[in-house]
This record gives C-alpha cells, structure tokens and sequence, in this order.
C-alpha cells in the first residue's frame, strides 16, 4: 500500500473511533470503509455522479479559460470510477516487472486478465523499451 493511502485510511480509522464504524453487510460483505451522510454504503453511481460534476465544472472553467486566452480548450473526457482502476494498473505494470505481484494486487482470478484487459502500454513506454534495447542486440 502507498503510504500517503496508508496514512489517509489510519486518519480515517482515527476518525471513526469517534463517530462510529460502518456496520453495514451487502451481499454478506462488511468492514466498508467509507460512508455517506447516513451512514450508508457510497454506490458506484454516487461515486461516478461525483466524478461527472468535477469534470463538468472543470471542463466549463477550461472552456471559458480557453476563449478568454484565445487557445483550444484541454477537456477532460467522460470517465468513471473503474477508469481509475484501470489507469492504476496501467501505470502499476509501467513500474512493475513481476506480473504475479501485479495480478494478485488487482485480485485477478488469472494472469491474462491482467495483461489482456488492464495493461496497455503506452507509446511512451513502447519507445522507452526500444531505446533501451538499442545497442544490446546485434543485428549482423
């Protein structure tokens, strides 16, 4: 785990030992960390409404920004929770040779989930790899 996250979810611990810990079981799991302003469980469209509204209004500040500077606007596309998931993983497996580490942190039944569905190398990546391997094989 990160430590920034680490320190995020022990302040959150310290926290709840104050106003109470989630006590809700969906599906016969528990031990939710995060809860809304009832108590509740966040759901994946509360979350992902969340995300819409913040690019929204950044995009129409970015919008406006952009007329006033007379340039092309930088927007920020239509993404959700699980694109963040997947961007974490794409730059997990830039930074992480093992791939069972990798697979079992995303807790993926099999190792072609990861490599086929999360790891995209990027173009960056791709021209690192050659140019690293350039002057190591000999062609003649």
């Amino acid at each position: 785990m990160l430590s920034e996250v680490k320190a995020a979810l022990q302040a959150e611990y310290e926290q709840q030992t104050i106003t109470g810990f989630n006590e809700t079981t969906i599906d016969g799991y528990s031990g939710f960390i995060f809860t809304n302003r009832y108590g509740g469980v966040y759901s994946p469209h509360v979350i992902n409404r969340t995300i819409e509204r913040i690019y929204k209004t950044y995009n129409k500040q970015e919008q406006a920004l952009a007329e006033e500077e007379g340039r092309e606007p930088l927007l920020l596309r239509h993404f959700t929770v699980h694109n963040l998931r997947h961007t974490f993983c794409t730059r997990f497996c830039e930074n992480e040779a093992n791939l069972k580490v990798i697979q079992e942190i995303m807790g993926h039944a099999d190792i072609e989930t990861t490599m086929n569905i999360y790891a995209e190398a990027t173009r960056e990546k791709k021209r690192e790899a050659f140019t690293n391997l350039e002057g190591k094989i000999k062609i003649s």
